[in-house]
């Protein structure tokens, strides 16, 4: 293998792990999403919300060749160390909302973790698609149902807060 063969697989393991943050030994998956929030928080305050969605789809597309990656190079289904799929799915649950307000980034942040967790139908059904598919796609679905819950949290802090 020459040395940007070498280089390029590194990189991607590099994205696959969140830069690292994939190796916490407590929560690596908690932990990656941290990246996500920073995407958003760089990119989406004042962006058009056709732009939001166009980027979100967009970073969605590119962790399934990342995490596709990242599960051979690893020989396990879902490896914990591999978070791409945390970081790039966040900004799903954060489309349309006010990402410069650190309360509404930190209320995504928690309902995106438990969604991803409790996956509720259909992602944990999809959890079985094969390589990247089936360690992003199950993501991108609870990024959803996070998102649904984020905005009727913004919409009642709206209404009863004045934010």
């Amino acid at each position: 293998m020459n040395n940007a063969a070498r280089l390029g697989r590194k990189l991607v393991w590099w994205l696959a792990t969140g830069m690292g943050f994939g190796y916490s030994p407590v929560a690596p998956g908690t932990v990656g999403t941290l990246w996500g929030v920073l995407i958003v928080r760089l990119l989406f305050p004042g962006m058009d919300v056709r732009w939001q969605i166009l980027v979100s789809l967009v970073l969605v597309a590119v962790a399934i060749p990342i995490c596709d990656h990242g599960e051979k190079a690893i020989g396990v289904k879902d490896p914990h160390a591999v978070v791409a799929d945390e970081y790039l799915t966040f900004p799903l649950c954060m489309i349309g909302l006010p990402a410069q307000h650190v309360w509404m980034l930190g209320a995504a942040f928690v309902t995106h973790r438990v969604m991803d967790i409790i996956k509720p139908w259909p992602a944990r059904q999809l959890q079985v698609l094969r390589g990247g598919w089936g360690i992003v796609v199950d993501d991108a679905v609870s990024s959803l149902y996070s998102l649904a819950c984020n905005w009727v949290i913004f919409l009642l802090v709206r209404k009863y807060a004045g934010v």
